[in-house]
């Protein structure tokens, strides 16, 4: 381990010194810059407003009222532009930055998006047809349209996405069956550590502070290292405004089934020198929800405050952006107690003695969160680099820092002591050098990782504190023909977990232990445009996912999934193979989409019941008040096939 830790240390260094090298050299790109015009192919007249991006960079334009645009301060290379106006075809190309390169984009009317642009699990930014992996796209507009509690649920309706909701505003994302640490959920360019392990911790971003949803399924550990069996749902933040400009949005919305009432606002402004900057307000909150069988589900309820910012250049040299979140939820925890005639029942203080009353109608339409209930804050700093080189290449360099803090408050006679506190801290690193395109072949390298640290705390223990390194060192490539286009890469990962024991009195509640997880990744796949129209697809892919902590060493009762767990330290790692056929067909009217998949799995990690010497279910004597039965995690080969239409 120690090994690999300076592996890493020294490529990071010698990657920086060989760019210092680079930038110390008189600079090239001073003088590349994209400009152009917009217009309408049938009329030829300017698209005013129109928006031109170039996602790799992460800068973009917007015509003006001529149909006029122009972006400064580029690196010579290929990249790949995004125009868009309402109600016309997104226009999609590889543009070839070298000086004042003129490009001007003509766009046609349309009533179907065919081609969107995907940045997740590639090296750099392609569209829909050129990459051989199922990728679903969901933009701003369409989360508008679809209001719901979280962000998880704003795209459940995609093909091969679902949704498991474990309580309000909670929800996780199963990928072709597959959820919980199996899906990779990236957010502002890192990846989202949370405890997500949990049934009853969901996902902490704002739905608000999103500009895209990008959903991959299928194994994608190449580039997200353990943990992306599934896939990944990559929430892709707002980017800058144009140069010289400033925005701001307002936005609120009512749902009358929990009396959700919800306001956000947000402004963000650049400057001509390139200095970009931007902030955000979210607040969320809900009473109880109503269904037909039950009614009004006593402590349903929810709230979210939520905020964060930006402040980033862009320069010559390339760009830096830092970026700010702070997600707070409190959640009211739904138990079903009822009493003999079938009412809710919720616990009360007595002048000091804990006691339980009958709901009313009063306490359903509350805001007012009782217990039991959680308390979430999940602050994230997140620093993007871009360095731009003079041989064409550039390197990406991206820090994020996450602080989870999640308690359980379920004392009534103490609201506000926590029964079960998890303290978790994650530094998140990643850099990447972008090659030189060379003959129509693109090319990164890179390693990237985390450092994570959780402690315990309260009355309670699921699991114990554990101190968690990993890294992987990845290569991807792509390569364009006429009408095919091939990629693939391979990685090798590595992740040390060393667990922590807790002695409490004369019982070891928790051993101490440390494992270590290797892993080779891989993919290769194609897609072929056919026609204009249709568009084959094929990929093969390998990936793993590390046991959680959970799964090593839980012991206790698991409140959101009414058991008692016990973990099995000598659980080893999923590995997962897969194979995916996709078609797609797009027309003026008619946009269809077919796909079918086979997920093989090895050593596949399940909770399986114990059962006592009498062949009746094993309760557990000790921290068990609920009489919970017992489960102890395993492992065997699953294998899952489908598809999608």
């Amino acid at each position: 381990m120690h090994y690999l830790r300076v592996f890493i240390i020294v490529l990071v260094t010698s990657l920086l010194t060989y760019t210092l090298g680079f930038a110390s050299i008189k600079n090239d790109d001073a003088g590349n810059s994209l400009k152009g015009t917009v217009t309408d192919k049938s009329s030829h007249s300017p698209l005013p407003g129109a928006t031109i991006y170039l996602p790799d960079l992460h800068v973009g334009a917007s015509a003006n009222a001529q149909g006029e645009y122009e972006i400064n301060n580029l690196p010579k290379g290929k990249f790949l532009a995004d125009v868009h106006y309402i109600g016309y075809t997104a226009f999609k190309e590889t543009v070839q930055i070298n000086g004042v390169t003129q490009k001007d984009f003509v766009l046609s009317e349309t009533l179907l998006e065919k081609n969107e642009v995907v940045i997740t699990g590639v090296n750099m930014a392609t569209t829909l047809k050129k990459t051989p992996t199922p990728v679903s796209v969901v933009r701003r507009d369409y989360l508008d349209a679809n209001i719901s509690t979280n962000i998880i649920d704003a795209i459940a309706k995609l093909p091969g996405v679902s949704q498991l909701p474990t309580g309000p505003a909670i929800s996780h994302p199963p990928l072709r069956g597959l959820g919980y640490n199996r899906v990779v959920v990236v957010g502002d360019g890192v990846r989202q550590e949370g405890q997500q392990w949990g049934d009853e911790h969901g996902i902490e971003i704002d739905d608000y502070n999103v500009s895209k949803v990008e959903v991959l399924k299928g194994p994608a550990s190449l580039v997200y290292g353990s943990d992306a069996l599934a896939g990944v749902v990559n929430i892709v933040p707002p980017g800058s405004v144009p140069a010289g400009q400033v925005k701001g949005n307002v936005a609120a919305n009512y749902l009358t089934n929990n009396g959700q009432i919800s306001y956000h606002a947000d402004i963000s402004g650049t400057t001509k020198g390139g200095l970009s900057w931007s902030a955000f307000g979210t607040q969320k909150f809900a009473h109880d929800y109503k269904n037909k069988y039950d009614g009004y589900v006593f402590n349903s309820k929810f709230k979210n405050t939520n905020y964060g910012g930006s402040l980033g250049l862009n320069k010559q040299w390339g760009s830096s952006i830092l970026r700010f979140t702070s997600f707070n939820q409190e959640l009211g925890l739904v138990e079903g107690d009822r009493n003999e005639n079938g009412q809710f029942i919720k616990p009360v203080n007595n002048n000091g003695v804990e006691d339980e009353a009958v709901a009313t109608n009063d306490d359903f339409k509350s805001y007012s969160i009782g217990v039991p209930r959680q308390k979430i804050t999940h602050n994230k700093l997140v620093w993007d680099n871009n360095l731009y080189l003079h041989n064409g290449g550039r390197l990406a360099l991206t820090l994020g820092y996450q602080w989870n803090r999640r308690k359980e408050l379920g004392n009534v006679l103490a609201p506000d002591e926590p029964d079960l506190l998890l303290k978790l801290n994650t530094f998140n690193y990643g850099l990447k050098y972008y090659l030189p395109e060379m003959n129509g072949w693109q090319t990164t390298i890179g390693v990237n990782g985390m450092q994570q640290k959780n402690n315990i705390g309260g009355e309670e223990y699921l699991i114990p504190s554990y101190d968690l390194f990993d890294a992987g060192v990845f290569a991807v490539t792509t390569k364009t023909f006429d009408k095919l286009t091939l990629s693939g890469g391979l990685r090798f990962d590595n992740r040390h977990m060393n667990i922590k024991g807790l002695q409490l009195g004369n019982e070891t509640k928790f051993a101490t232990f440390d494992r270590d997880f290797s892993n080779i990744s891989g993919s290769a796949g194609l897609s072929y445009a056919v026609s204009q129209q249709v568009t084959l697809k094929l990929n093969a892919a390998r990936g793993f996912r590390a046991p959680n902590i959970s799964e090593l060493a839980a012991n206790g009762v698991h409140e959101g999934t009414i058991k008692y767990e016990y973990g099995n330290e000598n659980l080893k790692p999923e590995v997962s193979t897969q194979g995916d056929l996709g078609l797609e067909f797009n027309s003026q009217h008619i946009s269809l989409t077919a796909g079918v998949f086979y997920n093989h799995i090895s050593n596949f990690i399940f909770a399986r019941k114990l059962v006592n010497a009498a062949g009746a279910d094993s309760i557990p004597a000790t921290d068990n008040d609920e009489g919970y039965s017992a489960f102890k995690y395993q492992q065997n080969t699953a294998n899952l096939y489908g598809g999608e239409l």
